[in-house]
C-alpha cells in the first residue's frame, strides 16, 4: 500500500477540520451523539477527500528510463540459457 502524499494529509486534514466545525455550527447540537456522529462523519469525509487526490503524475525524464527497464524485463530468455542457470539436484551414488 503506498503512502500518502503531503497533498492528501493536507487535504484530509482541512476537510475534518473545516466539516467539523461547519457540521457542529449549522447543526447545533450539544448532545454526545450528535457529537460523535459529527466526528465520524467528518472523519469519514476527510478519508474519502484524501483519498480521492490525485497522485502526482511521473515526471518526463523517468518515462523514457521505466520503459526501458520494463522492455529489459520482458524480453523473453531462450530456454538453453534457462535451463543452464538453474541448479541440478540429484542424489549421490550410494
Amino acid at each position: 500500500m503506498p503512502r500518502p502524499t503531503a497533498a492528501q494529509l493536507a487535504y484530509g486534514s482541512c476537510t475534518v477540520i473545516f466539516s467539523t466545525l461547519a457540521m457542529l455550527l449549522l447543526s447545533q447540537t450539544s448532545s454526545g451523539v450528535g457529537i460523535a456522529v459529527i466526528a465520524v462523519s467528518a472523519l469519514a469525509l476527510g478519508l474519502l477527500v484524501a483519498m480521492t487526490v490525485p497522485l502526482p503524475r511521473q515526471s518526463v525524464a523517468e518515462a523514457p528510463r521505466r520503459a526501458a527497464t520494463t522492455h529489459a524485463e520482458q524480453t523473453p530468455v531462450p530456454a538453453t540459457v534457462a535451463a543452464a542457470t538453474e541448479p541440478v539436484h540429484e542424489r549421490a551414488a550410494s
